[in-house]
């Protein structure tokens, strides 16, 4: 079982992962990639990435937009696992931009 991160601690991991902000119980990153393409290669990535960590998130594809949603959703909440997952997305993002 996953502590819940304080929004102190949601907001301080926040300033670490530009791009990424908080709605409500959950963290999410729209990213703009230059190429269908571009965007498949870096879910294809994020899924390696989610499965490594055993934990997934939302991802709504449109084109070459991602939106990119975590939460621990068996935690009701967001925990350490989130924003460790947003910044290998980060990662990721950048890659493929």
């Amino acid at each position: 079982m996953a502590d819940l991160l304080s929004d102190d601690a949601v907001a301080d991991a926040l300033s670490r992962l530009p791009g990424w902000e908080r709605d409500g119980d959950e963290i999410v990153r729209t990213a703009k990639l230059p190429s269908f393409r571009a965007a498949i290669a870096t879910v294809d990535a994020v899924a390696d990435a989610a499965e490594d960590a055993d934990h997934h998130p939302d991802i709504d594809i449109r084109y070459a937009t991602l939106t990119f949603r975590l939460s621990t959703h068996s935690e009701g909440g967001l925990t350490a696992k989130d924003p460790d997952l947003a910044a290998r997305i980060s990662a990721a993002v950048d890659a493929h931009s």
